[in-house]
């Protein structure tokens, strides 16, 4: 741009340098705009770049993890820093899927039973081509171990409850995290449902959610995501679409001092047995259905002299269903 071509670097550092040393939120909208266009005049994008990592922080990401270990592999003696050659690593990715995607699945030490044949395939019964064809696999199970780089003692979750802004963070490592996923399936083994049954979460997103989920799909069945904003009858119109045989839930809602009713809401959308988690730890749940359990309940159902060592996978192949997210529409779609 001219801006560039007076100062002799290329348009992106001299927008970068104004932008981060000379802009300011206090100065007109109108400046930015002047000054954006101005660097970039000429440049043959209709959409230069409005913002560019500094190389050390671009190094820190997963992308620039990775080009930083295999650019030159990858790209050749072109390749400079994560930077620069990122469109040449996404053009790299774009004409050689088969390496790019065993390269991503290295990384994030994704594991195969079975590994698929290729990577994508055409196919006229999959729109857009079929991936992983022939790859068997629990995603779960993938969620539950080490990657590459780190130990089973590294940090997996961290929140803080809700409510206890001023208490330290909580922290779950990635073996509590199996652990407790572990349990939590050799339960639902318990209750002997169908394997490959639809089984709905009704809750917000935390720490228990968050093990459900991955329990729920180690143990092979489908979770069914429901917000735990809707009312009765959107609650029980999901419930039906999904066919599904239980249900997470929580007693109520914590917001700020309020506790906002939520079994109250599934019970009234007449959901299959519910398995009832209380909001504040392990306050006693009461007025429970005939066929419901408590959190507690649940869990004691479990072996629990085998729970912490290991779980029987149940394995799947990778185009089978293990997800239905229901949009929130007045007549929603399984998608």
């Amino acid at each position: 741009g001219a801006l560039g071509a007076a100062s002799g670097r290329g348009p992106a550092a001299v927008w970068g340098e104004l932008s981060r040393g000379v802009l300011r939120p206090g100065v007109p909208f109108a400046v930015h705009r002047m000054l954006y266009y101005g660097c970039y005049a000429g440049s043959p994008s209709t959409t230069p770049p409005a913002w560019t990592p500094d190389p050390e922080e671009a190094a820190l990401t997963n992308v620039g993890r990775v080009l930083e270990a295999r650019g030159s592999e990858i790209i050749g003696e072109a390749y400079k820093d994560p930077v620069t050659s990122f469109r040449d690593f996404h053009k790299f990715s774009n004409e050689n899927p088969e390496a790019y995607w065993k390269m991503v699945f290295e990384e994030m030490g994704i594991t195969f039973s079975v590994a698929p044949s290729c990577i994508l395939r055409d196919s006229d019964a999959y729109p857009g081509g079929e991936w992983l064809p022939g790859a068997v696999l629990n995603a779960a199970a993938n969620c539950l171990t080490a990657k590459p780089g780190r130990t089973s003692s590294d940090v997996a979750i961290v929140w803080r409850d809700e409510g206890k802004d001023s208490e330290p963070l909580n922290f779950v490592t990635v073996e509590e995290l199996r652990k407790k996923v572990c349990l939590v399936a050799n339960a639902l083994d318990a209750l002997n449902l169908a394997k490959g049954s639809a089984i709905a979460i009704d809750m917000p997103m935390n720490v228990n959610a968050v093990v459900i989920y991955l329990a729920i799909v180690l143990a092979g069945y489908i979770v069914v995501s429901i917000a735990d904003s809707f009312a009765a009858p959107a609650i029980s119109t999901r419930l039906k679409i999904s066919e599904a045989k239980a249900i997470f839930t929580q007693d109520c809602i914590l917001r700020d001092d309020k506790e906002l009713p939520l079994y109250s809401r599934v019970v009234e959308a007449k959901a299959p047995m519910a398995i009832v988690i209380p909001a504040r730890g392990s306050t006693p749940i009461k007025g429970l259905r005939t066929d419901d359990l408590s959190w507690e309940d649940f869990l004691g159902r479990a072996d629990r002299t085998t729970y912490d060592v290991t779980f029987s996978l149940c394995l799947s192949y990778a185009n089978w269903l293990v997800f239905i997210l229901l949009n929130d529409s007045p007549t929603p779609l399984c998608n």
